[in-house]
């Protein structure tokens, strides 16, 4: 990946949205305005979310789009959104909302990234009490490797 997917100006510390919602709107705002996808991609995180729940645990939803919004992505890119009090996620509390866009299947290996940074519960509690989006970003920047 030679552009970066996670940059600083793509992680927000304190999340604004209270519904699963609004927090995957979230999500995709700061995806669109990274210039990473289109209009079209919402639909298609919500659509995905109708059929699988993106709760992936250890307070953590990843929405991203299903195979068919492919075209709806312009370059490979992460969106992180922590909130301070938890998101109802299908009855699970979310206090991160990772947004994926991947091109071809750059979403896997970008995933898999996140995902082993939220298995180890010490990360997790850094993250959680990260002072803002630089410390974030230090703990994440991994992803961009």
């Amino acid at each position: 990946m030679t552009n970066p997917v996670l940059q600083k100006s793509q992680i927000k510390a304190d999340g604004t949205a209270t519904t699963k919602l609004e927090a995957m709107r979230e999500a995709f705002e700061i995806l669109l305005e990274a210039g990473a996808v289109t209009a079209d991609y919402l639909p298609a995180m919500l659509e995905r979310e109708k059929t699988v729940s993106t709760y992936m645990g250890n307070f953590l939803a990843i929405p991203h789009g299903t195979n068919e919004a492919k075209g709806a992505i312009l370059a490979s890119a992460l969106s992180f959104v922590r909130y301070a009090e938890p998101i109802d996620w299908d009855g699970n509390p979310v206090h991160f909302v990772v947004g994926i866009a991947g091109i071809g299947n750059e979403h896997l290996e970008i995933l898999s990234k996140i995902a082993i940074i939220f298995s180890d519960d010490d990360q997790v509690a850094s993250l959680r009490q990260a002072a803002g989006a630089d410390e974030i970003y230090a703990q994440l920047e991994e992803v961009n490797e």
